[in-house]
């Protein structure tokens, strides 16, 4: 057994019953969910939910709501002793980002990840980093973190390009 949590940073209001049947699903227990306006867009709602479950509970969580391309979502699982922790990104615009964590949830790449990254990148140092960017899941991380803290009472900085 293991347990995470599951974060829907925006949702449109007319899907928030359709996520809550997908968790249940896939919980086999009703998945209550305290849903609140997601300030950063008129419209959208925000929610939390942990759970606990069997170690493929995570990836069950995230196919059941991948087919929702509206929703922006994160789930989290903790590490057991047969299995890493896991973080799963979603964003309508980039789709499914998975990674691997450590106790203190960063994230992990595999040697056979990091050699991917390398040979995909030849000789080139920008595509290296291009390529360990992605892996780390870092624009995945820039779309998401201003809907993770756009939460009632939670300061927000709003940051505007300036030419």
């Amino acid at each position: 057994m293991t347990q995470g949590v599951l974060y829907i940073h925006s949702a449109p209001r007319a899907l928030a019953p359709h996520i809550e049947w997908a968790a249940n699903g896939v919980l086999g227990a009703p998945a209550r969910m305290r849903w609140e306006d997601q300030f950063v867009a008129r419209g959208l709602l925000r929610a939390e939910l942990t759970w606990r479950g069997r170690e493929d509970t995570g990836a069950r969580l995230v196919s059941a709501l991948r087919g929702m391309h509206e929703v922006r979502f994160e789930v989290t699982q903790e590490a057991t002793v047969s299995s890493d922790g896991t973080r799963w990104s979603c964003t309508p615009e980039l789709g499914i980002h998975h990674a691997a964590t450590d106790r203190a949830g960063n994230i992990v790449l595999t040697e056979d990840h990091v050699r991917g990254c390398m040979e995909r990148a030849g000789d080139d140092p920008l595509a290296l980093r291009r390529e360990l960017s992605i892996a780390l899941g870092e624009p995945w991380d820039e779309e998401l973190e201003i809907y993770r803290h756009a939460g009632d009472g939670v300061p927000m900085r709003w940051l505007h390009r300036v030419s």
